[in-house]
């Protein structure tokens, strides 16, 4: 079966290039799930930056969720996943959960949330630990800075991070990027 790699790091570390990098070495067959959604002028750029940096020939699916779907449909018809990225996807889980109305939540309405966002990783890790495709996910390490100052920012930075560590136990392989420069970890 395929290996589950992560690829993890801050904001600009590089993890995009890198995870690109090594999908690129999989030849044409590589599917790329894209998870963000352009809400706003600044995430239609980087949107179309990350368009732009990767290979022509991949075929590029835009989901944030029911991504097992996805590698069941696909995975017995290219030779890798690239899934950029997971902290998108779990801040677009989470603001359709809330149905984009978070700010009167309450922390038993985080827990219910992230138990949603949960099962959807749970269900995606199944997924490829069935699929003779490699998958490559991309994460941010959202928690190495200030404690937020708003329950939302709070449960977000905890959710994400909770996640990673789901992730980081059941991946084959997970790398650090920092300042451009990938360090396997596991």
């Amino acid at each position: 079966m395929g290996k589950c790699i992560l690829v993890t790091g801050g904001a600009r570390s590089g993890k995009s290039s890198f995870s690109e990098s090594m999908a690129k070495t999989y030849g044409e067959k590589v599917i790329y799930i894209a998870t963000a959604i352009p809400f706003d002028s600044e995430m239609k750029d980087r949107i179309k930056k990350h368009k732009e940096s990767r290979s022509k020939e991949w075929l590029t699916i835009e989901a944030f969720k029911d991504i097992d779907k996805i590698i069941h449909k696909y995975g017995e018809k290219c030779s890798c996943f690239l899934l950029d990225c997971i902290t998108v996807m779990v801040t677009n889980q989470m603001l359709e959960y809330f149905n984009y109305d978070m700010e009167y939540a309450k922390v038993e309405d985080y827990n219910s949330a992230e138990e949603s966002i949960k099962s959807q990783i749970g269900s995606m890790l199944e997924a490829i630990s069935k699929s003779p495709a490699d998958t490559i996910l991309v994460s941010n390490e959202v928690g190495w800075g200030i404690v937020p100052e708003n329950p939302v920012a709070r449960a977000f930075r905890d959710i994400s991070g909770r996640i990673n560590q789901i992730i980081g136990g059941k991946a084959d392989e997970v790398y650090l990027t920092v300042s451009g420069i990938p360090v396997k970890i596991k």
